[in-house]
């Protein structure tokens, strides 16, 4: 059984489809403490021919929370703000009259935790793009949390009876294979190849949403997108 497990991105690079789509199991890790300027709550998209960092509105949001402690600012007028700039940004792009509707739906979901709100995002991409890997989540394990990094991750392989873990590739000074083939299970890295593809007429921008994947490509170009790796 192929295992991923990371924490949960609003939006995040194909990259992160990539590893969703190549393993069994998806674990959103959830019980680890939120980080302040990362990718959990905001990403890239373009707009103007530029990269712009868009924004979900959090309340009361610290780094000594975990990220399932984390509540959204459910307040209309922040998520019609960001429909209207993922609009103003899109709305000429091949692929928009069916994109929209899809992120209009996760946007303007009222899930109040931010966990729940991200599960909802990757549960509705995933299922548009045919990918049948199965989610859940960290804090649904019954594990020892008071273990850290490695120690942690190899527990939550063993509890889910992994035979590989798969990581990004920035993973590969931080985790061993002989640590992770004592325990019977293999370690590979996934690297994501050059993608470019056409973005309008702009010279293209690199590292984007998955936001931005799915207006300028049609799905069949998307899972060929998807495919665009290699296991290390």
């Amino acid at each position: 059984m192929k295992l991923a497990i990371m924490q949960p991105y609003l939006f995040p690079y194909i990259g992160y489809f990539q590893l969703i789509k190549v393993v069994d199991k998806f674990v959103i890790y959830d019980d680890v403490n939120y980080i302040l300027r990362g990718w959990i709550n905001r990403n890239k998209i373009l707009l103007k021919g530029k990269e712009y960092m868009f924004t979900l509105s959090l309340s009361k949001h610290s780094q000594n929370k975990l990220i399932n402690e984390i509540l959204i600012y459910n307040e209309d007028r922040s998520k019609k703000r960001l429909i209207e700039t993922i609009k103003h940004a899109y709305s000429k792009a091949p692929q928009y009259a069916t994109v929209f509707l899809l992120l209009k739906d996760i946007v303007l979901n009222s899930e109040e935790r931010l966990s729940k709100y991200i599960e909802y995002s990757l549960i509705r991409i995933i299922d548009f793009l045919g990918i049948k890997t199965k989610l859940l989540f960290s804090s649904s394990i019954d594990k020892n949390n008071s273990l850290k990094g490695q120690k942690k991750i190899l527990e939550i392989c063993k509890i889910l009876k992994a035979t590989e873990y798969i990581n990004p590739i920035g993973g590969m000074g931080i985790y061993s294979k002989k640590r992770f083939e004592k325990n019977n299970i293999g370690l590979y890295f996934i690297k994501t190849k050059n993608i470019v593809y056409r973005q309008f007429n702009n010279d293209f921008v690199p590292n984007l949403s998955i936001i931005d994947v799915l207006m300028f490509n049609s799905k069949d170009e998307v899972k060929k997108l998807l495919s665009a790796y290699e296991l290390i």
